[in-house]
């Protein structure tokens, strides 16, 4: 039988399929803005990228893309080629349901995990889009060095942040002090991963950075320049409180 709006069903995303219908999202009322507001933000970096050079020449990869919500925005704006990578298989259906229903030739979608990317199995791409996947990872560090590997310009990043830490600690002696600026904390969330919830990452020990702790990341990984976008009026309030960050994490100073 072939794919429908129903039979996919339930969905995480409201998608507006023109004649063909809409889907609507299982996430409360009060959750649903996140997208729309993270659409936004992710706009207005591409907005700017887009100034300097012909957006029709740009290629992007959505990493940890779900159900392809901003991959087909980005093939929307009319980008060369899009790929969605994901490690769920009902999720790439979803998206892929989307893409050929919207008409949108140049997307694509591929079962991969973030840890496994690399030039030699997806090339390289001008822009990437690293969203609401951070917090979810066992090993972040390893998949924003991947994603750097494979961004040639700019990876556009969305997160969960926890609150600020600064301090000092021992380092090798009780001399010897070493300051930190920015920490990760470890969050456990099995109880959800074991009830398949499709948001979780790939295992069920996730880490969330503060916002240094973001920065210093980034900048490890091969981000030399790291610019946060302030949330628009109305924002989600997440967003608008400074409890997520949307950030364009760029190749060059």
């Amino acid at each position: 039988m072939d794919d429908s709006i129903d039979s996919l069903s339930p969905w995480f995303y409201d998608f507006d399929l023109g004649p063909h219908g809409r889907t609507e999202s299982r996430l409360p009322p009060e959750v649903r803005p996140i997208h729309t507001t993270r659409l936004d933000m992710v706009n207005r970096v591409l907005d700017q990228y887009g100034k300097l050079r012909s957006f029709a020449d740009v290629s992007c990869i959505d990493i940890a893309c779900h159900e392809g919500y901003y991959s087909v925005a980005v093939a929307k704006r009319g980008a060369k080629r899009v790929l969605g990578v994901d490690i769920r298989d009902d999720s790439l259906r979803r998206a892929r349901f989307v893409a050929r229903t919207l008409g949108l030739q140049n997307s694509e979608f591929l079962h991969m995990n973030a840890e496994d990317l690399s030039p030699q199995a997806v090339g390289k791409f001008d822009v990437s889009l690293f969203l609401g996947l951070l917090y979810h990872l066992e090993n972040p560090m390893l998949c924003l060095r991947r994603a750097a590997a494979i961004t040639k310009d700019v990876c556009i990043l969305e997160t969960q942040v926890i609150d600020p830490v600064e301090g000092a600690t021992e380092w090798g002696h009780q001399t010897w002090i070493h300051p930190y600026r920015g920490v990760l904390a470890l969050i456990d969330e099995t109880e959800h991963f074991d009830a398949a919830n499709h948001e979780m990452g790939a295992t069920p020990l996730a880490t969330c950075p503060d916002r240094k702790g973001l920065v210093t990341m980034l900048k490890h990984a091969g981000f030399p320049r790291v610019e946060f976008v302030t949330p628009p009026p109305g924002a989600y309030e997440q967003l608008a409180r400074g409890k997520r960050v949307v950030c364009a994490a760029y190749k060059q100073l």
